[in-house]
């Protein structure tokens, strides 16, 4: 792993941690932990799109309240979805819909 895809990947924690809709931080902060640094480079790069994107459409997509746009609909966000159901699993206090 370059400097550069490490400094970046720091970056994505801090702000997925610093949503400021709790729901999104539990969610988004918790995947950057754990997931982060399995992700591909393009992976990273998309995951860094995703968090320029409002934090209410973003939870809305996670939880199916509303549909993918296209641009995000992938991997990244597959694994996201697949995230909160095992996080949900785990804490026992997911999120609600």
């Amino acid at each position: 792993m370059t400097d550069d895809t490490e400094i970046q990947r720091k970056k994505l924690r801090i702000r997925a941690w610093r949503r400021g809709f709790k729901e999104a931080d539990l969610i988004l902060g918790r995947f950057a932990d754990a997931r982060l640094d399995g992700l591909s480079p393009a992976e990273v790069d998309d995951f860094e799109r995703l968090l320029d994107e409002n934090d209410a459409d973003i939870y809305a997509w996670i939880i199916g309240k509303e549909p993918t746009p296209d641009q995000f609909d992938g991997p990244v966000m597959d694994a996201l979805k697949g995230f909160r159901v095992d996080a949900d699993a785990a804490f026992g206090d997911g999120p609600k819909e």
